[in-house]
């Protein structure tokens, strides 16, 4: 089982500094999601502002949530941004 998300902080370009219940800090790019369905929402920086972790992913107010394997599997350890 993958780790879990402990905390999320989000950044600017609509990434987020999640740290996982292994002690990890991990990096997840959003960009990609926002032409989708009900991410559409997030393109309001004010709105993605509005992260927070819950049952171990992040999600926001109106009920948009990542899978957590997916935060996980998908994000770059930050020991790798800008390499």
């Amino acid at each position: 089982m993958t780790p879990r998300v402990k905390s999320v902080v989000p950044q600017k370009h609509y990434k987020l500094l999640l740290t996982f219940t292994n002690a990890e800090q991990r990096v997840y790019d959003c960009s990609g999601l926002l032409s989708f369905g009900v991410f559409q929402e997030l393109r309001d920086e004010h709105y993605f502002n509005r992260a927070m972790v819950a049952d171990g992913t992040v999600v926001w107010p109106h009920e948009q949530d990542i899978c957590p394997d997916t935060l996980y599997l998908e994000s770059a350890s930050l020991s790798l941004e800008g390499t």
